[in-house]
């Protein structure tokens, strides 16, 4: 599978990273109550995949019921651009959304019953 290098970021641009991965990019839409209300399409990338460029200091976290997942915000335009995601805890979700679509060839999206995780997270490893 081919790579290239993605770049994004947050909606003002403070916070920018790259990515690489698929140009032909498969994401899910995720059925949780975090990913639902905010509209996150998640592309799943390993620690070396990701690279933050920029922001870091920007970067507010908010973690909620088992406090695994790290939710990471721009501090000055609320956008979740990436986090650490409870069932990837070494690696990154990348929200396709925010991802710079000139790199981007194709985008397939798949629904994943996020509201019943536990019976499912097997579907996404």
């Amino acid at each position: 599978m081919n790579k290239v290098t993605h770049k994004g970021g947050c909606h003002c641009g403070a916070v920018q990273f790259e990515v690489d991965a698929p140009a032909d990019i498969s994401a899910l839409s995720c059925t949780c109550s975090m990913c639902s209300q905010t509209g996150f399409l998640h592309l799943f990338a390993t620690k070396e995949e990701f690279r933050l460029l920029k922001g870091e200091e920007r970067l507010t976290e908010y973690r909620f019921n088992t406090q695994t997942a790290r939710h990471l915000f721009c501090s000055k335009c609320g956008v979740k651009s990436f986090y650490v995601p409870r069932s990837h805890p070494d690696g990154w979700s990348i929200n396709v959304n925010c991802i710079d679509r000139s790199t981007i060839s194709s985008l397939k999206v798949s629904e994943f019953d996020g509201a019943n995780w536990e019976q499912n997270v097997e579907d996404i490893r």
